[in-house]
């Protein structure tokens, strides 16, 4: 059985917590994501990425941003969220200072927040699970522009979600569930597939 080291990482926000788990061999890349809003990272369709990723050879680090640490549910501000994301990120690439690429990701606000932090730590790409284009009922409050790094990004949204749905990109690969809503918890196996096989094509995976 798969071990998860969970440790907790000081930041300016209060302290993170990181959930890590190791393939077989050495990794062939780092894959750090991030939880929604409300949630955490035993959300389904997180746990089913991890376990496909590091069954092909990546190194997966989940992490509780520090209001959900302290046993808030309420999200911090955007700001404070991606300050604490940026020091968790630090302080993982130096624990992991040998792998070939460091991948950033999450679901809804967690991929928000890798998104609008991926250029600044370095990562080689992104995964957007859930990516909420905008509020409920409210298309014109767009988020596309956070999508805008210029790095390959996958985005998976179920066909269903009320949060919308993003328009692909040059560099912006979106894939849609079918039947799955924002909480993509029908086939949360087929949504890590996705993932897996993407990263795959680019090299990030056995």
């Amino acid at each position: 059985m798969r071990r998860t080291d969970e440790d907790e990482i000081e930041t300016v926000r209060g302290p993170a917590r990181a959930d890590t788990d190791l393939p077989a061999g050495p990794p062939t890349a780092l894959l750090v994501l991030g939880h929604g809003a409300g949630g955490a990272v035993d959300a389904p369709d997180l746990v089913a990425l991890r376990d496909a990723a590091v069954a092909a050879g990546l190194a997966v680090v989940r992490v509780t941003q520090p209001y959900r640490v302290a046993g808030r549910r309420a999200p911090a501000p955007a700001g404070h969220l991606d300050e604490a994301w940026t020091d968790v990120l630090a302080a993982v690439r130096g624990r992991h200072p040998t792998v070939p690429a460091v991948l950033v990701g999450g679901r809804s606000s967690g991929a928000r927040v890798a998104c609008r932090t991926a250029v600044a730590v370095g990562a080689a790409g992104v995964v957007a699970l859930a990516f909420p284009e905008h509020p409920p009922g409210r298309p014109e409050r767009s988020r596309a522009g956070e999508l805008a790094t210029g790095l390959p990004t996958l985005v998976v949204n179920g066909d269903r979600d009320p949060f919308g749905i993003p328009a692909p990109t040059a560099a912006v690969q979106v894939v849609r569930r079918p039947g799955e809503t924002h909480d993509l918890r029908r086939d949360p196996t087929g949504t890590a597939a996705v993932v897996v096989d993407w990263l795959r094509g680019r090299g990030w995976a056995r």
